[in-house]
């Protein structure tokens, strides 16, 4: 059992995944808790129409194409979904980010169906230029994941830091501020991954 527990913790070589009835690009993918749905997005590059899209796994290398997510998608970028144990799906979306400059969304996800999709409140700066992406939540639903990007002009950040929002007695999310400062530096971080036990932190830095 020592030995098993050993293996489990140790990395191990990437191998292709198939996604059956599926030719496209497959990018920012999320497997359920459960192991038994992917979740993935589309070519984010325009004249891409970004969409969610869904697979159920066969095994460890193989899953079954199901379409795109209903009721989560929009006519303009939806992409990097998260679902926490219960069933909390968030992504990113930037439909309504001329009106409220937000650009994190939830809503409840089942086999392949979303629901009461909304804004998540607390996460925006309320600057414009200031985008919010790539979002991760924790496997109990109580902490968000994100990255604060500022954009100039292009689709390149001038800047990119880690942040972190938690869920409070209210039931809302509310910014943490200073907790990711030893991690952020100057060059740009996102993609943020966190482990199940929330004791490991999986970043992109680009310097």
């Amino acid at each position: 059992m020592f030995i098993a527990l050993l293996l489990l913790l140790q990395f191990g070589w990437p191998e292709r995944v198939t996604i059956a009835g599926y030719s496209g690009d497959a990018m920012e993918p999320f497997l359920t808790r459960d192991g038994s749905i992917l979740l993935f997005n589309n070519r984010n590059d325009p004249p891409s129409e970004t969409d969610l899209h869904w697979a159920e796994r066969i095994d460890d290398l193989n899953f079954v194409y199901r379409g795109k997510l209903q009721g989560a998608n929009s006519a303009v970028l939806d992409a990097v979904p998260t679902v926490d144990a219960a069933g909390n799906i968030y992504f990113v979306t930037t439909r309504s980010y001329n009106e409220n400059l937000m650009t994190i969304y939830r809503g409840h996800f089942e086999r392949g169906v979303v629901s009461d999709v909304a804004a998540v409140p607390g996460i925006s700066r309320l600057t414009p230029g200031q985008v919010n992406f790539d979002v991760e939540v924790s496997a109990d639903g109580n902490i968000l994941y994100f990255t604060d990007g500022l954009f100039t002009g292009g689709s390149v950040p001038a800047t990119a830091d880690l942040a972190i929002a938690t869920r409070g007695s209210d039931g809302q999310f509310h910014r943490v501020e200073g907790l990711l400062d030893a991690v952020n530096t100057s060059a740009l971080e996102y993609a943020a991954c966190i482990s199940a036990d929330e004791l490991e932190l999986f970043f992109t830095r680009i310097v």
